[in-house]
C-alpha cells in the first residue's frame, strides 16, 4: 500500500484501457473499459479529453488507499479483476503492518 504499488498499478492501467496510449490518441471507443468522471457527466464532458497517465496514477492511488474505486468507475471485468486484487493485496499489506505494530507493541 504505496507509492510502488499505485505506480505499478497505474501503469497497467495505462496500458491495458482502451487499447493502449496509441489507441486512445487517435479516437476513445464508445465503451470504455475504465469510465472517468469527464466521460460520465455531461457538464464535465469535454469531446477532446483523453486519459493522461496522471488520471491512471490517481486511481491506482485512491483505489490501494480507499480499498475500492472512487471516481473511476471500472466497467470492463478486466479492470474489475485488476481492481479487486488491489484493493486485496493492499488489505493484506495493511493487516500485516497492524499485526507487526501489536507484534513490537507486545
Amino acid at each position: 500500500m504505496g507509492i510502488r504499488q499505485s505506480r505499478a498499478s497505474s501503469t497497467l492501467y495505462f496500458e491495458l484501457d482502451s487499447g493502449a496510449p496509441a489507441a486512445r490518441a487517435r479516437h476513445m471507443p464508445a465503451t470504455p473499459a475504465l469510465a472517468f468522471p469527464q466521460q460520465l457527466s455531461p457538464e464535465l464532458n469535454a469531446s477532446h479529453w483523453r486519459p493522461r497517465y496522471v488520471d491512471y496514477l490517481y486511481l491506482g492511488f485512491t483505489n490501494s488507499t480507499a480499498l475500492s474505486p472512487t471516481d473511476v468507475m471500472p466497467l470492463a471485468p478486466w479492470a474489475k479483476s485488476v481492481m479487486t486484487v488491489q484493493s486485496i493485496v493492499s488489505l493484506v499489506i495493511l493487516g500485516l503492518v497492524i499485526a507487526r505494530a501489536v507484534n513490537v507493541l507486545a
